[in-house]
This record gives C-alpha cells, sequence and structure tokens, in this order.
C-alpha cells in the first residue's frame, strides 16, 4: 500500500504548551538513534529507507557492519548524537532510558549533552513517573521530550505498521511527525503530558495480555473436550470477536506457535509497571494478576525466549496436555 495512504496526520494537538522560540520547524535530514534491538533495528532501517542520515549508537562492535549494510551510520559513542536535532529512543525498560538521559555518574546523557532545541523522542515502553521525571529534566536544558510508545510487533515495525501513541508539546510533536510517517501506519497524540503515551501502551499491553491468558484458557478446555480449537477459534473471531488481537493470537496459541517475538520477561516488566500505576490509582487489576503469576511460571519453566503467546502453553500444561514439541 503506498505511503500516503496509510499514514494519518495526528488525531488531535494540545495547543497548551507553547512552542521555544530557539526550536526549528522542519524536521533534520540526520538523527541519532539509541536502541538497536528487535524493535529499534528496522524501525531505524526504515528511517534510513525514507532518506534519513541515521546516526545509530551500538554497544557491540559486531553490530556494527551489520547496521552499515542497511544503512545506517552506526558509532559506539553517544557523544556523536549530541548535535542531532531529534534522537530516537527505543530501550527495554525505565534504567536504560535514564542512564541514556542522565547518563552515568550524571555525565554523558542526551540532557547534558544536547543543544537546546533540540528533541529526544522517546518511543521505549517505560513508566509513567519515568516519563514525566526525564521530561522535566530535558525541559530543565532547554530540550523537548516526546513519548512515543508503540504498538505492533517487529515484523511489523519492518513493515511500517506500527500504531504510535504520541505526547508531549504540539511543537515538538509537529517536528516529529515525518518520523512517525516514515515508522508506522497511524499516529494518535493524546495531549501534552508524556505520562499518559506510557499509560495507553501499558494498558494495551494489559488488554492483549489478558485476552491471550483467556485464549489460552479456552483453547486448552476445548482440547480436553475433543473439540477442534481452531473451528472454536474461526467461529469467535467470524462473529462476536473480530479484533487483531482475537484472529491473529487465537491462530498462534490453536498452532501451538509461540516463536519469540514479545518475550516473556519484556511483558512482566510491562505488567509490572501496569500493577503498580494500578495501584497508585487505587484501581485494583486482578485479571492482570493472573497473567503476572502465568509469566512468572512461564519464566520459571524455562520459557524466557517465547512471545506472550506462551501464555497458551502454560494454560495448556495446567491443564494436564502434552505441548508439542518446541521449533
Amino acid at each position: 500500500m503506498a505511503k500516503d495512504q496509510r499514514t494519518s496526520r495526528p488525531t488531535r494537538l494540545d495547543a497548551s504548551a507553547p512552542a521555544r522560540p530557539d526550536r526549528p520547524t522542519a524536521v533534520p535530514h540526520e538523527i541519532g538513534f539509541v536502541g538497536l534491538g528487535h524493535m529499534g533495528t528496522p524501525m531505524a532501517a526504515n528511517l534510513a529507507a525514507a532518506g534519513y542520515r541515521v546516526r545509530a549508537q551500538v554497544h557491540r562492535a559486531d553490530q556494527i557492519e551489520k547496521l552499515a549494510a542497511l544503512g545506517l551510520a552506526p558509532t559506539a559513542n553517544i557523544t556523536d548524537l549530541f548535535d542531532c536535532e531529534i534522537v530516537i529512543s527505543m530501550l527495554p525498560d525505565d534504567a536504560a532510558v535514564r542512564e541514556v538521559v542522565l547518563g552515568r555518574d550524571g555525565r554523558g546523557g542526551l540532557a547534558g549533552g544536547l543543544k537546546r532545541g533540540a528533541v529526544h523522542l522517546s518511543m521505549s515502553t517505560i513508566s509513567t513517573f519515568a516519563a514525566s521525571d526525564l521530561a522535566g529534566e530535558h525541559a530543565r536544558h532547554g530540550q523537548g521530550y516526546v513519548a512515543a510508545p508503540v504498538f505492533g510487533n517487529p515484523d511489523a515495525a519492518k513493515a511500517r505498521e506500527l500504531f504510535i501513541i504520541a505526547a508531549g508539546a504540539p511543537a515538538d510533536i509537529e517536528r516529529c511527525r515525518p518520523l512517525f510517517d516514515a515508522l508506522g501506519q497511524k499516529t494518535f497524540v493524546i495531549g501534552a503530558e508524556p505520562g499518559h503515551a506510557n499509560l495507553i501502551k501499558l494498558l494495551g499491553n494489559m488488554l492483549t495480555g489478558t485476552t491471550l491468558e483467556i485464549l489460552g484458557e479456552i483453547v486448552a478446555v476445548a482440547r480436553k473436550r475433543d473439540l477442534d480449537p481452531k473451528l472454536f477459534i474461526d467461529i469467535m473471531t467470524g462473529t462476536m470477536f473480530g479484533g487483531r488481537a482475537h484472529k491473529i493470537y487465537g491462530d498462534r496459541i490453536v498452532k501451538q506457535s509461540y516463536a519469540g517475538g514479545f518475550l516473556m520477561p519484556l511483558v512482566l516488566k510491562d505488567v509490572r509497571l501496569a500493577l503498580a500505576e494500578a495501584e497508585r490509582a487505587g484501581a485494583p487489576m486482578p485479571s492482570v494478576d493472573v497473567v503476572r503469576d502465568r509469566l512468572i511460571t512461564g519464566i520459571a519453566r524455562g520459557y524466557a525466549d517465547l512471545d506472550w503467546t506462551a501464555l497458551g502453553l502454560v494454560a495448556a500444561e495446567e491443564a494436564g496436555l502434552n505441548p508439542a514439541p518446541r521449533p
């Protein structure tokens, strides 16, 4: 599908935060990228394919040749990103993002190194507290901070089919919008508070996680009663539950396809963050408690390298079923 058919402008811009007068109005041709993992690598490659020169920080020398072949400009030094107008981070957790922003012992981080008017585009799934804290640190240095976590797996990242949830100052989001269009199929702008974007991402992941848990339980019941689980999933997704999560993950659980994607330890990290948000709000999430315990069980059984669809594997084992051999 052509790009102009798949992308869309943000749904809303919050005008409450004024633009800083020293902020450039156009997205630069050269940007920085930190976090070249399963998600970050295809995202950075897509930016390079869209015509940007991407300075990509790497931690392992064996990555340099691979990333250069993708059209990136790899570097081992984060300081080489400091003159970029926009730096994207795609990192696994709060601690990793804090280290990139604050550096070690308060030195060598983006906040202290980027010039005034630059923007840190944080696309990591982190806590709302960390997002707000880091936004404040960048503001103290005259820099912008946009939280833009994504819904989608590495395959979606490669195909530019991510859904992006963005929050930050309107002028900063406008500067990042061409990057969003090069990375995903749709961007939702939900306001000026960065933490709200991360809260939506965490709660969305909990909706998917609880869906996977109940799908796994139902498929286990069907198998134990000698009912073809594919028949059940086909009926449900063709009638009452036609959403992407039910169709994609239901099919994978039926096929017992648990190959790596959103790995169980990373899901558990998000579950713990979401439960902490719920506790702060005084809103219990008992269904998510179940998902947490199932993830801990799966990891303890040696499934840390499997996708979160392996919640279906745990459910099958708890029902006394023999799972299919691992690929």
